[in-house]
């Protein structure tokens, strides 16, 4: 048959990709539950290849794009996973020091998709740091199922102590201006969470379909949130009345958006869960809301 449109495909697909991707499923249990839809001359092969990530195909910002300076640093988290490795980048013709953003990837490490993502928002102007929370294991694999369980290794809190000391690194790094956001997606998005939790003078958090806190914790936030949500997302969005209510209840800053009929995931544009509307919605906002909040 010719090339699988996303309409032909059932959200318990999306829905089973979802599991497998956070580790509630492994790969034999996913090929054969997947093979359930394989129907109408879809083969199972062709919906692995439909769901599963195409990097090669869909990077938006070259890692050797002239717009920008992008090099790979390491830097000291004592209390995580001692070196760690990230993509610095910033715009090649800044003539000043720039406001900062720390991007925090998904479950797998600092994969080519988060990478892209660190260098789109430094082409909006601003000098960021993509770390791989990896690196202890030896960094990114090269594939996300291998960086899955790289990652399942790790101690998460111990995680969340690397990403805290890439917002100290950026703090101090000459480029940096001092004000810095976060940017989290699935992972990334609880790190970011986390991060406004545990740092009283970062300046604004983006969680992406993240995990929230405890309520308790939720207290000591002082940066303000812009809290991205996908509709059918049911099992983060789960979380998501109590943390609006520990929000409201500490008067705490935040605008949450729950974009309409699509999947956890949709920002990331390798996978057919992006939506191509509410990711470049989400990303505007994004960005609008860092350059209100950074300065």
């Amino acid at each position: 048959m010719g090339e699988i449109r996303k309409e032909q495909i059932s959200q318990e697909v999306f829905d089973l990709y979802d599991d497998y991707a956070h580790n509630r499923l492994d790969r034999r249990d996913f090929v054969q539950r997947l093979s359930a839809y394989a129907v109408g001359g879809l083969t199972v092969s062709s919906l692995m290849g439909f769901i599963m990530p195409n990097y090669q195909d869909n990077i938006q910002v070259a890692e050797n794009d002239p717009r920008l300076k992008t090099t790979f640093i390491e830097y000291d988290s004592p209390k995580g996973g001692g070196k760690i490795k990230a993509q610095l980048s910033k715009p090649a013709d800044a003539k000043s020091k720039l406001p900062g953003i720390v991007v925090v990837h998904e479950n797998r490490g600092l994969n080519p998709h988060i990478a892209d993502v660190g260098r789109r928002a430094a082409l909006a102007g601003f000098v960021t740091i993509s770390p791989d929370a990896l690196t202890p294991l030896g960094g990114y694999p090269g594939n996300d199922d291998d960086g899955r369980e790289m990652q399942r290794k790790l101690d998460r809190n111990k995680m969340l102590e690397d990403f805290i000391a890439a917002f100290d690194t950026l703090k101090n790094h000459p480029d940096c201006n001092g004000s810095i956001g976060v940017v989290g997606f699935c992972f990334g998005g609880w790190i970011s969470n986390m991060m406004a939790v545990r740092i009283p003078d970062l300046k604004a958090a983006v969680p992406f379909y993240g995990g929230q806190p405890e309520e308790a914790d939720v207290a000591k936030i002082n940066a303000p949130l812009l809290l991205q949500y996908a509709e059918l997302d049911q099992r983060v969005n789960a979380g998501w009345p109590a943390y609006e209510e520990a929000l409201k209840k500490y008067n705490k800053k935040y605008t949450a958006y729950i974009y309409p009929g699509v999947n956890h995931g949709f920002h990331n544009d390798t996978t057919p869960r992006f939506d191509k509307k509410a990711a470049e919605l989400a990303w505007q906002r994004t960005i609008d809301f860092f350059r209100k909040e950074l300065g």
